[in-house]
């Protein structure tokens, strides 16, 4: 769709042109004209016509060349932004491979001091074991020689049963 700049170039373009074929016989018509250093006698209209033309004509070419170099700027910004796009994307997956490796690593000290901490533990409970297992025997011992006292005593205080 054309833009309203557009439409209006085109607008006075054409009027332009409607101008100068309603005026032909004006434009075409011989007159002396000063060039300065000489006198010539030529159509001034269809000079003019020429020139505007040209003038036109350079325009045009500026704006072609100027819509080329946007163009050709806007391919490069893209180019260069599709570059800090994916430098951006590299960087942000080295960083979520450097979370990774320090979450596994810290996963794995964790670990680590669970098992030295169960180890521990583990250590802990057989040498209250030992320790009770000790004293189970020292009471059993104990006991043994009061029972082996009181019947020594009930031997001595009770005559020995008959047979």
């Amino acid at each position: 769709m054309m833009n309203l700049r557009a439409l209006a170039v085109v607008l006075v373009l054409a009027a332009s042109a409607l101008f100068a074929m309603l005026n032909w016989p004006a434009f075409t018509a011989p007159t002396d004209l000063k060039l300065g250093f000489a006198e010539v006698n030529a159509p001034l209209g269809l000079i003019m016509l020429v020139l505007m033309g040209l003038v036109s004509g350079v325009f045009l070419v500026y704006i072609v060349f100027q819509q080329a170099g946007v163009i050709l700027e806007a391919r490069r910004y893209a180019k260069d932004l599709k570059a800090q796009r994916e430098l951006a994307d590299t960087a942000e997956a080295s960083r979520f491979t450097e979370l990774r490796n320090f979450l596994d690593g810290e996963l794995r000290r964790i670990e680590a001091q669970g098992a030295a901490s169960s180890r521990e533990v583990v250590a802990r409970l057989e040498r209250l074991e030992t320790q009770i297992q000790d004293k189970l025997a020292e009471s059993t011992r104990t006991l043994s020689a009061y029972v082996g006292e009181v019947e020594d005593k009930l031997d001595r205080a009770l005559p020995p049963p008959a047979r």
